[in-house]
């Protein structure tokens, strides 16, 4: 059994409220292929202290010692890496700042061009994306980033590989994170091309209820009292939400989707009115891992009506004629089709 940790960053099990949030977290958790989490609302609800606590939860990730992108062996470490401990570690699962100044050398890393022509040899310089890699990477504000870094970001993402070329010189290493951007979106928007490359997007608000704010108040103020005692008492929760990760994880792959769910998916995305594919892939994606999560053998209709707020209310085309929210119109749709 796991000891407690006496310091660390406040337990995603004692998070109150956000589950919509916390749920597409634990989604990507299980099956990072579903793509990056877009957080959208106000300041001060959780974000990066959701992604924190559920990094901390997992299970640590075991990499070479000394290799700058947490490679899991010996001959996966870039030849550019003067790696000189192999030795086969614990780690925690990296978590990565990007703030809003960085450069496009920081994220991506650098290129000694001097160095490489006239001592021949690759000098690199890892940037954040190497750091990032096997974890998350989290970026606040998302919507004020420079496009073309976003664009760089989500092409990363999804294939995993982070290729820097400059005067003809070219390094890659392998860059497979979990990208979760936050924002508030009355101080700018994303494009659509970028939006649409998110897996899943939810939205945050602050708890109206006053109960509820006080139990927030409650949790927070005993964890800055006394951090230790306080994850202590979370410690249980956080390791049995761990192995149900995990088992969820190992049983992903066996989860049947059969011809009828396909068609729900395609239904919904076409009555959405949503471009291209990537929506009916990634409602599967996220269906299936819910499906994973509470133990169950195939998807269902209920799995793939959970999930397509998130999976969904980002890809739809603004529509002058309907002043509903996209969480409203994709709820009505589903239960239009799906009733």
């Amino acid at each position: 059994m796991t000891e407690p940790a006496t310091t660390g960053p406040f337990p995603f099990s004692a998070i109150v409220g956000q589950d919509d949030m916390k749920l597409a977290m634990i989604l990507t958790a299980i099956d990072p292929g579903i793509g990056g989490v877009l957080v959208f609302g106000d300041r001060g609800t959780g974000k990066s202290t959701a992604v924190r606590g559920l990094a901390a939860l997992l299970p640590p990730i075991k990499a070479v010692a000394g290799c700058p992108v947490n490679s899991v062996t010996e001959a996966d470490v870039p030849d550019w890496a003067q790696v000189h401990d192999h030795s086969i570690v614990e780690k925690p699962t990296p978590v990565v700042d990007l703030p809003l100044g960085a450069t496009e050398d920081r994220v991506v890393g650098a290129l000694d061009i001097e160095k490489a022509l006239t001592h021949g040899e690759k000098a690199f310089e890892p940037g954040l994306l190497a750091k990032a890699n096997r974890g998350y990477l989290y970026i606040d504000e998302v919507n004020l980033l420079e496009d073309h870094l976003v664009d760089l970001l989500l092409d990363v993402a999804q294939s995993g590989q982070n290729v820097v070329e400059r005067e003809g010189l070219s390094i890659r290493h392998a860059a497979r994170f979990v990208l979760v951007g936050s924002g508030n979106p009355e101080e700018g928007e994303l494009r659509p091309q970028l939006l649409d490359r998110f897996g899943l997007s939810v939205e945050v608000e602050s708890p109206k209820d006053i109960d509820t704010r006080i139990d927030v108040i409650r949790r927070r103020d005993a964890y800055d009292r006394d951090q230790t005692g306080f994850l202590a008492e979370w410690h249980d929760a956080d390791m049995a939400l761990r192995a149900q990760i995990v088992t969820a994880r190992d049983a992903l792959a066996r989860v049947d989707a059969d011809d009828s769910i396909l068609r729900d998916c395609a239904e919904l995305c076409i009555a959405l009115g949503s471009d291209g594919l990537r929506g009916e892939l990634t409602l599967l994606r996220a269906a299936r891992a819910l499906a994973a999560f509470e133990g169950d053998p195939a998807v269902t209709r209920d799995h793939v009506r959970r999930v397509a707020p998130s999976a969904l209310r980002h890809r739809l085309r603004r529509d002058p004629l309907d002043e509903a929210g996209t969480t409203t119109r994709v709820t009505r749709t589903v239960e239009e089709v799906l009733a």
